[in-house]
């Protein structure tokens, strides 16, 4: 018996093809659509808009979700992570981080990820595979479902962040295709200027990224000022060092629109690239690059077992962001959010326990 089609992975040229394949007329496929994104229905039974009989031959040949929400962890500060399954039972994990002014779904791209990254616990997981763009949609729908309730409106709109589970770049194709598909106005309506993406550093990518007319925000993570201690941290740069990947950025600096900006992410691990010295040493790569349009997102690093790596003391970061500012070079810090559930930046990796190391700061 073959796999029913995720309807939730088509655009919407695709859905119409597919509704006059089943015999309709292709203004079904505009129903379908706003059912599945815009009222954000799970079954075709919630459709009510459709036929019966249409709904019966939806029903046995595609879906409308696949994604089975395993677990469900509710942070002290608000932060919920969302540990789902897909039908071939690999694990997805999905974080919603709520603020007073918005609210941000960190969605995955992969399940698990292949870069190797020394301070990630989602590294030791490896890759298993690369999500669809239905996966990748599916889990904003679940996650807002949630919050919200089904189909109910967001109170203040809905940023996103490709910072989940995997390399973004290594799966451009389906992330590609999920974003036009939320952008839609009669759909999720999340537009590119509300969404941001993170690579280690693809640089065949970022060049690719450069050219696309709709694009995104881009955040590249670096977390070593030199060669040397980014091939430990971060083995993607003995692919493509930091040389060549300056030059990747300052070309994507030449497409960028009016008011825009991209993202270094730099994470700080105690005593290994937190000093003084390498704090200026940063400043000064970023310099020697004259990066104009550039800032520097500082994130302490979220411990949790088994990684031996601990987080900067507070001081240590203030002086981290001191030393960058005082080198003309726009820093934040930003501050760790749902570490207690493993939902923090780099501790995605399917627990279904909490995190028993101690947070301090």
């Amino acid at each position: 018996m073959s796999e029913k089609i995720h309807l939730t992975a088509l655009s919407k040229n695709e859905l119409a093809d597919f509704a006059e394949n089943l015999g309709e007329p292709r203004f079904r496929a505009a129903q379908i659509f706003k059912g599945l994104h815009q009222r954000r229905l799970g079954s075709f039974e919630e459709m009510t808009d459709l036929p019966k009989t249409l709904r019966e031959k939806l029903n046995k040949t595609a879906t409308a979700s696949t994604l089975k929400v395993e677990s469900r962890f509710v942070s002290e500060d608000g932060t919920r992570r969302f540990l789902m399954k897909t039908r071939d039972n690999l694990p997805v994990e999905t974080v919603f981080i709520p603020t007073e002014n918005r609210d941000t779904i960190c969605f995955s791209s992969q399940s698990g990820c292949p870069l190797k990254c020394d301070f990630c616990l989602t590294a030791k997981l490896g890759l298993l595979r690369n999500l669809t763009a239905g996966e990748i949609v599916e889990q904003i729908i679940v996650v807002l479902n949630d919050v919200y309730g089904t189909g109910a409106e967001t109170p203040h709109g809905t940023n996103l962040v490709g910072m989940g589970a995997g390399e973004p770049f290594l799966n451009f194709e389906n992330l590609i295709k999920a974003l036009d598909i939320m952008s839609e106005a009669d759909g999720l309506f999340i537009v590119p200027n509300r969404v941001t993406v993170s690579t280690a550093g693809i640089v065949p990518k970022i060049y690719e990224f450069a050219r696309l007319e709709k694009r995104p925000h881009l955040a590249i993570s670096l977390s070593a000022p030199n060669d040397e201690l980014r091939d430990k941290l971060m083995p993607i740069n003995r692919r493509w060092n930091i040389e060549e990947l300056f030059a990747a950025a300052k070309e994507f600096e030449k497409s960028m629109r009016r008011g825009e900006r991209f993202t270094f992410e730099y994470v700080l691990l105690g005593g290994v690239n937190d000093s003084d010295e390498q704090a200026r040493a940063l400043a000064n790569l970023l310099n020697r690059y004259d990066l104009q349009r550039v800032k520097i997102n500082l994130i302490p690093h979220n411990s949790a077992e088994p990684l031996e790596y601990k987080p900067t003391s507070w001081e240590q970061v203030e002086r981290f962001q001191t030393i960058l500012e005082s080198k003309g070079v726009s820093a934040y810090v930003r501050r760790p959010r749902g570490r207690d559930i493993y939902a923090a930046c780099g501790q995605l990796a399917a627990k279904d326990a909490p995190n028993l190391v101690q947070i301090s700061g």
